[in-house]
């Protein structure tokens, strides 16, 4: 069954191609070839402002630059998110737009007396691709990939995606081409899934 599937490519360096374009490009290409319909936003793309007070965040309009953003969130049935794992964590440009996008009235409604509100888009599903230098079995297991964890628990699941699941692709400095391209084969294998 043909599947809606928005891909954020959220590594921010746009000045050349990173293996996060490489694992979005084959994601994109096994979608492709199994019929879903797909949508693809560069981050690195957009120019839009840091918030910088939670009365911004509230009160403020969504900057224009992000208006397609937003409405391809909310016309997706799967997400997936790439981005390379920077001092522990997603890049700032990552956060910067997934705090302007997920905002209240979209993301989640406020209601009174329930402190986790009304999640604004259940019925979603994610995938988060995250690339990092170090051994993903390190991150996974000694850090416990906690700010994966968070981003997938505090972010995706508070906004009401459910079944976020995650691909940690470790050691890429060092990676052979005989693991880059498998990979690769997984990722199109993904992508064809839409998983």
């Amino acid at each position: 069954m043909s599947q809606r599937i928005l891909i954020l490519q959220g590594h921010p360096d746009a000045s050349e191609t990173h293996l996060c374009h490489a694992l979005a490009d084959h994601y994109c290409e096994g979608a492709y070839a199994h019929g879903h319909e797909l949508r693809l936003i560069d981050l690195a793309s957009l120019e839009f402002p840091l918030l910088r007070s939670q009365k911004e965040w509230k009160t403020t309009p969504l900057p224009a630059s992000l208006t397609a953003a937003q409405e391809a969130i909310g016309w997706c049935q799967h997400l997936v998110l790439f981005f390379p794992l920077w001092l522990g964590d997603m890049p700032a440009l990552v956060k910067g737009f997934l705090e302007q996008v997920l905002r209240p009235g979209f993301a989640f409604e406020y209601v009174e007396g329930n402190p986790l509100g009304r999640k604004g888009l259940t019925g979603r599903s994610a995938r988060v691709v995250v690339t990092m230098g170090m051994p993903a079995v390190i991150y996974r297991h000694l850090y416990r990939a906690h700010s994966v964890k968070s981003l997938e628990r505090n972010v995706l699941g508070f906004v009401g995606l459910s079944s976020v699941r995650e691909t940690l692709i470790g050691g890429v400095e060092t990676m052979s081409e005989q693991k880059r391209n498998a990979w690769f084969r997984k990722l199109h294998e993904l992508g064809g899934e839409a998983k």
